[in-house]
């Protein structure tokens, strides 16, 4: 009983993490803010569906399995990497950015923009 009730809760922190990534990725105004959305909640969503269901079968009396492992690792390895290129293609295409001015000398992602 206790091991359903820790599935449904992770279930339904994954549902409310996912609705709330989905939400900001459609309502925040540009692509630096939007980035956020899917980036942090959705993987922290999808995240906590693939915990429940790696306690799921153990709990049920089947064997645990690898999957949902390595499809979280893989998950949260790629994900913050996309969110970094994606910032760093807005800041390229000179899309709005709130970032402060790059320092004197040469930087990863604003070498080859003159300096204000």
């Amino acid at each position: 009983m206790i091991g359903e009730i820790l599935v449904s809760g992770l279930l339904i922190i994954g549902g409310v993490f996912g609705l709330v990534g989905s939400w900001g990725l459609i309502r925040l105004p540009d692509p630096m803010t939007r980035l956020h959305a899917p980036t942090k909640s959705a993987t922290l969503g999808v995240g906590a569906v693939l915990v429940a269901s790696m306690l799921w079968f153990p709990l049920r009396g089947g064997q645990a399995s690898w999957h949902e492992f390595l499809i979280a690792l893989f998950l949260f390895l790629t994900a913050p990497v996309t969110g970094n290129m994606i910032a760093k293609a807005n800041l390229h295409l000179g899309g709005p950015a709130k970032v402060p001015p790059p320092p004197k000398g040469d930087w990863a992602t604003f070498s080859d923009r003159e300096e204000p």
